[in-house]
């Protein structure tokens, strides 16, 4: 298999994000709230956060700990909130 750098989805079938994001846009609708659709869509794909994460190295160990910290946060939030 031959996996190009260009298009990572033509080549690669593997490749997580081969869809393309398709936005409906209603006869008469203007372009601007057509665009608003667009990009709430792809700032759910996460395409920029990975891209963002991507562009320096963090050590796996790191990773845990940040990991660790955020799920002991999430369980502090949760008791206050039962209590």
């Amino acid at each position: 298999m031959r996996i190009s750098n260009k298009y990572p989805y033509i080549c690669n079938p593997n490749y997580k994000n081969k869809t393309m994001l398709i936005v409906q846009v209603k006869e008469g609708e203007s372009l601007e709230k057509a665009l608003k659709k667009f990009k709430k869509k792809f700032e759910k794909t996460g395409a920029i956060k990975e891209l963002r994460e991507r562009q320096k190295f963090t050590k796996p160990s790191v990773k845990n700990r940040t990991r660790k910290i955020k799920a002991i946060y999430k369980e502090k939030m949760q008791r206050a909130e039962a209590e």
